[in-house]
């Protein structure tokens, strides 16, 4: 049996306390990762790391907006079609653009649109691998002589890009906002594909929900990692419906202690 592990964004900005957008919990979760990778290097087979990676005129940061008296929203605003119509939250750049996305996001079902602290921005400390598991992914290499391989997400600044498949709304004339075959061709090498990482009520959330969607195939060879992922405060409940999918599609959850039982 062939084992591949697939850690969603653990970065210095969401595991490390003085980070942009720190998740409670995460510097535990990254603990309990690189105990696995150094516990059971010769067991994991795969190792893919995912790696959010924004400019800071991002359309989730604070400085794409503005509204009629100047300022820019605070982090953890949520702005909603309606708001972008009626010009509560005017978009600074590519509005016709913005404008559409922000409908078409509504329109699809998925999360309202919603401002994040400027984080992972592209080339700072806060994008890179969380020290304690990129010595782990190195002891890793050095066990297995196999690399890591790192797949960024976000650098597209007119989308949000939670899950790794795929952008929220993919932009046809945009490559990497479109749905990434190859990355799911590689998983599907493996005999059982290990989700962990950063934020289990987000990225975690919505890269299970494009498996799910899209790669009907690997779903059964799913484990969620349940110890080795934390909720962003008081927004776990946004991904209720992906995980309730998950479990009645037999996604199986486990924590870290009983995956190589």
């Amino acid at each position: 049996m062939t084992n591949a592990f697939l850690i969603i964004d653990t970065q210095f900005d969401f595991c490390h306390p003085n980070g942009a957008l720190f998740v409670p919990g995460a510097e535990q979760d990254v603990e309990r990762m690189a105990s696995l990778i150094r516990g059971y290097a010769d067991r994991i087979d795969h190792i893919v790391v995912t790696l959010d990676t924004h400019h800071r005129l991002d359309i989730a940061h604070p400085m794409f907006w503005i509204n009629a008296e100047g300022e820019h929203p605070a982090p953890f605003t949520r702005i909603s079609a309606d708001d972008v119509v009626n010009d509560r939250w005017i978009p600074r750049f590519a509005a016709d653009q913005t404008r559409t996305y922000v409908q078409n996001l509504e329109a699809d079902g998925q999360f309202q649109h919603f401002i994040w602290p400027a984080h992972c921005l592209i080339g700072s400390r806060g994008a890179g691998l969380h020290d304690t598991l990129f010595d782990a992914l190195t002891y890793w290499t050095q066990q297995r002589d196999r690399d890591y391989v790192a797949v960024q997400k976000g650098l597209y600044p007119l989308t949000e890009h939670f899950g790794v498949f795929q952008a929220q709304v993919p932009d046809p004339a945009v490559p990497e906002t479109q749905l990434n075959t190859a990355l799911i061709a590689d998983l599907d090498q493996f005999d059982t594909i290990y989700l962990m990482g950063e934020a289990k009520s987000h990225c975690v959330a919505n890269s299970l929900k494009q498996l799910l969607d899209f790669a009907p195939a690997l779903v059964p060879k799913l484990v969620l990692v349940t110890d080795c992922t934390s909720d962003v405060t008081g927004l776990g409940h946004l991904a209720d419906s992906i995980y309730a999918e998950a479990r009645s599609r037999n996604v199986r959850f486990m924590d870290s202690a009983a995956i190589f039982s």
